[in-house]
């Protein structure tokens, strides 16, 4: 794995403004309940919080009782601080938790005038969740860290590879995150080729679990098709497991319609065949699948949601031709599901991994 920045506040992608801080950490423990029931509330008492910030920071204001409350369509459990807050948002079957946390501000002004301000901080816990696993130590252990980890998630690495980003080197001196291109030009001298995987952008050999190993294309050195930007993001930078096919198994699929039929973790808008609508269902982290080149049989374009941008519009980021690489942007099409426009008409699914 490459060396990652460090846990301080500083440059999130091209531009991004830290704006608040919610003090995080503590110590956890569980209250003596019997087990609950769907829609009932377990409660677990934080104690001991403070901030793991580093020198200056400020120790947490509150401490409490911080509760668990479960949810339908998809099963999910959220996490309230003793105001009623949400602390985090966790969806059985996946690993994506979203953590409330310090305010940021996302922009890409070379392809858009339009920014996303969020507290959301999406990470992956170490197992999927499911029913009751607040009781588990891993999960306690986890939370608590979790909570008070500052360090890059999927937003800020998501915007690591978008146009403009500054190159860094990891330890064996490995370029694993800058501007990233979509792809080589065709021979013909029209388009960009596909097939651009997170090796071939670090321009390193890879063994996969169901295909062996395989070898980057020196032309396509720093090059992200869409799916490959996604495995770049949660699989090579975040650890999420990767395969080298296209069929079903224990990781990420290779291709933008198996992670959406095969791909693990839970359907959050099901494929139908027609433009989807479901906005609500989406929370930052989902992947977004896009049916955009004509076929009627196939998804072809995966993104990742970022959530409601400051026009009030769903915005996505993704890796595509028309750009020349990762963008949340609008050259070629704005990056968002609910303008009536070639994108969102094109959205059909969301899967939560």
């Amino acid at each position: 794995m490459p060396t990652q920045p460090g846990g301080s506040l500083r440059r999130l992608g091209p531009a991004v403004l830290v704006t608040a801080l919610l003090a995080g950490g503590g110590g956890w423990w569980l209250s003596q309940r019997s087990d609950t029931a769907v829609g009932e509330t377990l409660r677990m008492t934080e104690a001991g919080a403070g901030s793991s910030e580093g020198e200056g920071a400020t120790p947490a204001a509150t401490s409490g009782v911080v509760t668990f409350d479960r949810l339908d369509d998809p099963g999910r459990t959220i996490v309230r601080d003793a105001s009623g807050a949400i602390l985090a948002t966790l969806t059985d079957g996946a690993r994506t938790v979203v953590l409330t946390g310090p305010e940021r501000t996302f922009d890409e002004p070379s392809s858009t005038d339009v920014t996303l301000t969020t507290t959301a901080w999406v990470r992956l816990a170490p197992r999927p969740w499911s029913n009751g696993a607040e009781k588990s130590g891993w999960f306690q252990e986890w939370f608590k860290t979790a909570r008070a980890d500052r360090g890059p998630d999927m937003f800020e690495i998501a915007m690591q590879y978008v146009d403009g980003a500054p190159t860094a080197l990891d330890s064996k001196g490995r370029r694993y995150r800058g501007d990233a291109s979509f792809g080589p030009v065709n021979r013909s001298g029209e388009g960009r080729r596909e097939s651009n995987d997170f090796n071939d952008y670090l321009g390193i050999r890879w063994t996969f679990p169901d295909r062996g190993v395989d070898l980057p294309e020196r032309v396509r050195y720093g090059s992200l098709d869409c799916s490959g930007f996604v495995r770049m993001v949660y699989g090579y930078r975040m650890g999420y497991p990767l395969l080298g096919t296209n069929n079903a198994g224990p990781g990420l699929p290779r291709r933008a319609y198996a992670i959406e039929a095969f791909g693990p973790g839970v359907t959050i808008v099901r494929d139908k065949g027609r433009t989807a609508t479901d906005y609500e269902a989406l929370q930052p982290g989902d992947l977004v699948f896009f049916q955009t080149e004509g076929s009627v049989s196939q998804l072809d374009h995966v993104g990742i949601y970022m959530g409601v941008d400051d026009a009030g519009q769903h915005r996505f980021i993704s890796s595509r031709e028309t750009v020349n690489g990762p963008t949340m942007g609008d050259v070629g099409g704005a990056s968002v599901l609910d303008d009536g426009r070639f994108f969102s008409t094109g959205w059909r699914a969301a899967r939560r991994i």
